[in-house]
């Protein structure tokens, strides 16, 4: 739930920050109300915040926070979590200053993630089994690249979409990959320290610390099998 500080929730603010990872949480399509203090979509994100601020010597200057939502759904045309990023990069820049940010998006998260791809302070966008409907908008992402993680037996979220997005965004050359992860289903819960790992090390080569190949963005896109039930 947003507090009093605003959209902005700090996790780890080195001395001398270089660049920042903001995370954002999944949600649901419809809600107006606040998300609760109990929130499992947000503590789901706990573990990928521990893993970027504990990278070693690579993430020494990364500053680590997320994004509170004023409203725990998209709402439609509202689009209301993507305020709420442009608020928290706001925010962001009152504390550290214009750094080079990674978004780090799960599910609705990761829809509202590329949505604010385009602004200037967003290098780059991890979706993490992120909501892509038919149609999503990919003309904006301009030199953000972009690297959507899905495993394909998720039943919730379509993998299928993350690899459409991919295609239409290289078609209108962004820079952009997706990931096949093996295991994990939506809630990324059964062998969860590789997607850690592959977000952590996504990240942080997308902010130029670490090694990234840049075939990933050249590389075939995986094909999902027939889509399922999407949100």
């Amino acid at each position: 739930m947003r507090g009093p500080t605003g959209a902005l929730a700090l996790h780890r603010v080195p001395q001398d920050p270089a660049a920042a990872v903001l995370l954002l949480h999944g949600g649901r399509a419809e809600g107006l109300a606040a998300p609760p203090r109990a929130n499992l979509p947000g503590l789901r994100m706990r573990p990928f915040a521990r893993a970027i601020a504990g990278a070693g010597s690579a993430a020494r200057r990364v500053l680590v926070a997320e994004v509170r939502y004023e409203h725990r759904g998209w709402n439609g045309h509202r689009a209301d979590p993507v305020h709420d990023v442009w608020q928290a990069l706001r925010e962001l820049c009152c504390v550290a200053g214009p750094l080079p940010v990674v978004l780090v998006g799960h599910s609705m998260g990761g829809r509202a993630a590329l949505r604010a791809a385009a602004d200037p302070l967003v290098r780059a966008v991890v979706g993490l089994a992120p909501w892509c409907p038919p149609g999503e908008p990919v003309l904006h992402l301009g030199d953000t690249a972009v690297v959507l993680l899905h495993d394909e037996a998720d039943r919730v979220t379509d993998a299928q979409g993350s690899w459409d997005y991919v295609r239409r965004a290289r078609a209108r050359g962004a820079r952009a990959a997706g990931i096949a992860m093996p295991h994990g289903g939506h809630a990324m819960l059964r062998r969860a320290a590789a997607w850690h790992r592959v977000t952590t090390d996504t990240a942080l080569g997308l902010l130029g610390l670490a090694p990234l190949p840049e075939a990933l963005f050249t590389d075939h896109v995986p094909a999902a099998p027939a889509p399922s039930a999407a949100r």
